[in-house]
């Protein structure tokens, strides 16, 4: 390889861990006093050594510690001055707050995506469109009170939910909220603030007719599956199109959504009813909204942007290890959640900066960076393009000691 293009001072491990600004670590550290009583492993040296855990895909706190002590010549290029026993980093675990981590995924987020502005109206649909919905992390033991069956033991698994409000034009979680496996969807949405002229769509498990009402008077556009439970009175069959019905659009209603008898907590809103058919799935979906200005058709496929964040939930589930944790209690669980969301975060990033001059998927993106934390190569250079890479590369192994295994086979 060439070095002046492709080799670089730090290996790509530091390059990843460059993009997290320390002026942010810093300042959370103070808020959240994560480095009160610690004389050597502070809040700095516990995200380096946790997010070598989750890029390694390790499963022991022993992988952890062992792999990072057989890097020790790399360690100062990573602002480390020696590895950590395993007590320490299992009980820096325990009582260094989660929150710290926490905060540090969204303002490293807002540092490279931006804070939502007070209004998105005029924006194209995807600069406003997110998404909605959660995914649930079954634990072995039952730490943390989860939902699901009873095992044949009589116990039930812990199991612990991270609620993920998306936004589309990212494909990254704008805001996260981790809770038990126990906690109902519904109590998210109180936690949201989103922005006028917003656009935000969820599953049938959203039922909240207050945060219904509040949106629609802070002008954000809601889409949601009908649930069995939902309570309304259809008023008016609303016209189509031919385009509308070829779509497969069967019904678009105006309809009065809350129950009557609870109207003094509930009050009756406007809503709309879409009943579309999917034909190549041969399935029937029923839509509720406050928009009356979309077309039917596009309602639905704004729902079918849904699926991104499953999509999502599958990349972060399948790029890394979520199965086993290295704490067995809840504070270290809620570390290794949040460490993993930061890693996926960083990855996305780089990949946002390599797409401009070439397109990478992110389980290739995620594996290369695996397979190379401790190569002092320039990651961004080699992504732009991999493939000259081997040009003028030379074999560091003699040619002439090869031709003597060659003249041996002859021989024989």
């Amino acid at each position: 390889m060439v070095k002046s293009n492709y080799f670089t001072g730090q290996p790509v491990f530091n390059q990843i861990l460059s993009l997290i600004p320390r002026s942010i670590i810093s300042k959370l550290s103070k808020t959240y006093q994560a480095d009160r009583y610690c004389k050597k492993f502070r809040s700095y040296d516990h995200l380096v050594t946790m997010l070598y855990c989750t890029l390694h895909c390790c499963s022991s706190i022993r992988e952890v510690i062992t792999g990072m002590q057989a890097s020790a010549s790399r360690l100062l290029h990573l602002g480390l001055s020696a590895t950590p026993r395993r007590s320490t980093l299992s009980d820096a675990n325990e009582r260094r707050s989660a929150d710290f981590f926490q905060d540090l995924y969204h303002q490293i987020y807002h540092h490279y995506y931006g804070r939502l502005p007070d209004s998105l109206k005029g924006r194209r649909l995807l600069d406003k469109l997110f998404i909605i919905d959660s995914t649930t992390i079954s634990l072995f033991s039952s730490l943390i009170q989860s939902t699901g069956s009873i095992g044949l033991n009589g116990k039930k698994k812990g199991g612990i939910k991270a609620h993920l409000l998306v936004r589309a034009k990212d494909n990254l979680a704008s805001f996260v909220r981790v809770t038990k496996g126990k906690e109902n969807d519904n109590t998210f949405l109180s936690h949201l603030n989103l922005p006028a002229g917003s656009i935000v769509v969820m599953d049938r498990a959203y039922r909240n007719y207050q945060q219904f009402i509040q949106w629609t008077q802070n002008q954000v556009t809601w889409v949601s599956r009908r649930s069995a439970r939902m309570v309304y009175e259809i008023k008016t069959e609303l016209p189509l199109s031919q385009a509308q019905i070829q779509a497969g659009v069967q019904k678009d209603y105006r309809i009065a959504l809350g129950n009557p008898r609870t109207v003094a907590i509930n009050p009756i809103q406007q809503a709309r009813l879409i009943i579309f058919y999917d034909a190549k799935n041969q399935r029937r979906f029923e839509f509720i909204t406050n928009n009356f200005s979309y077309g039917a058709s596009t309602i639905a496929d704004i729902y079918k942007m849904r699926w991104q964040i499953e999509l999502l939930f599958k990349r972060i589930k399948q790029n890394f290890q979520l199965h086993y944790f290295l704490g067995d209690n809840e504070n270290a669980v809620r570390i290794q959640l949040w460490t993993t969301l930061i890693a996926d975060l960083l990855i996305k990033t780089i990949k946002d900066r390599a797409d401009k001059k070439r397109k990478w998927a992110m389980a290739n993106l995620t594996s290369l960076i695996r397979l190379h934390l401790g190569t002092y190569i320039n990651l961004l250079a080699f992504l732009a393009n991999p493939d000259k890479a081997l040009i003028n590369y030379e074999d560091p192994i003699d040619k002439k000691q090869l031709s003597i295994f060659a003249n041996q086979t002859r021989g024989a």
